[in-house]
């Protein structure tokens, strides 16, 4: 294996039937790298792009360019819109929070992305931009992400921080909503119903740091994914989880 590629996650994929792409969330000075590139348009939800992602092209968000007004203030720390009518917005119009104060304190708790390059990526994982991936995203159906959970947790002690989350928040944020990029964490994502639209109805986001993503990838005969408790999920499943 090459110094800077990625895990290898076939034994992961062929264990699991995972079929689609996993996805990088990458912050990068270079976008050659990432070709071919699409870009939104104002208020494009991040998660339109899941085609392009099937299909082999990465989103290109930068400050200018990011899409909808929750990329703008999770993944680059912008304010598109006043502090009140936000609230309001989130609050009464949707309905997200119980309250003003709660959303209020939700807002100014919640935690942004600050990239440190001029450009951030989303699209599928590529060798040559392992170097810049801050998160791996896996795509899956509920069987596969109760695995992937599984497996979040194997290494994990009862006083290590928590092995998988599930924070409250936009789609986008939930790509890397970690506090600290180099622990081995995951998270359960797309739990946001404004971007679901956009997904298939049984895929399921779970975004893992690169050092949760190597463990995943090093679970080897030894783990749950060669024991009868998953075959026997297979066997109800037709063989197959997917």
């Amino acid at each position: 294996m090459r110094k800077n590629a990625p895990p290898n996650p076939e034994r992961l994929h062929n264990r699991l039937d995972i079929k689609l792409p996993l996805i990088g969330f990458y912050d990068a000075p270079d976008p050659s790298l990432f070709d071919p590139l699409v870009e939104p348009d104002p208020r494009q939800c991040v998660f339109c792009f899941y085609k392009d992602w099937l299909a082999g092209k990465t989103l290109h968000l930068t400050r200018e360019r990011y899409g909808c007004g929750g990329a703008a203030s999770s993944l680059f720390g912008m304010q598109t819109r006043p502090r009140n009518e936000f609230i309001k917005f989130l609050a009464d119009d949707e309905g997200l929070k119980a309250s003003h104060f709660l959303m209020e304190k939700w807002i100014d708790a919640r935690r942004h992305y600050h990239p440190e390059n001029g450009h951030l990526f989303i699209g599928p994982l590529k060798e040559n931009a392992w170097p810049y991936a801050k998160t791996v995203t896996f795509l899956v159906n509920p069987d596969q992400l109760s695995a992937l959970a599984i497996g979040a947790q194997y290494h994990s002690a009862p006083d290590d921080p928590p092995p998988v989350i599930a924070p409250f928040g936009s789609g986008c944020s939930q790509l890397a909503p970690f506090k600290d990029l180099s622990i081995p964490q995951a998270s359960i994502g797309s739990t946001d119903i404004a971007m679901r639209q956009h997904l298939p109805a049984d895929v399921i986001v779970f975004s893992v740091t690169r050092s949760m993503f190597r463990q995943l990838c090093e679970l080897d005969e030894r783990s749950f994914l060669y024991k009868p408790f998953l075959e026997r999920l297979k066997e109800a499943r037709g063989g197959k989880l997917q």
